[in-house]
């Protein structure tokens, strides 16, 4: 029965030592794949996009102002 025991007990510290090696080695695969994911590739600017201005001033202003002649309208009838 001791015998049992101490097999048990040997077989334990070798699977220990064996995920211990495992989990060490998985980390630094990790690691070293993160470190050559990018590669050194230059830099591509993008073209920069220009807006164009509009000529009218009053761009904002028509709306407000098509509200408040139906208001207008309505008001007078």
């Amino acid at each position: 029965m001791r015998y049992v025991a101490s097999a048990t007990f040997d077989v334990t510290q070798y699977l220990e030592v064996n995920m211990k090696k495992l989990a060490l080695a998985a980390a630094l695969s990790v690691a070293a794949s993160t470190a050559f994911a990018g590669g050194m590739v230059e830099p591509v600017m993008e073209p920069e996009v220009v807006e164009a201005a509009t000529s009218s001033s009053s761009g904002g202003v028509i709306i407000p102002l098509l509200l408040l002649l139906v208001v207008a309208a309505v008001a007078a009838n």
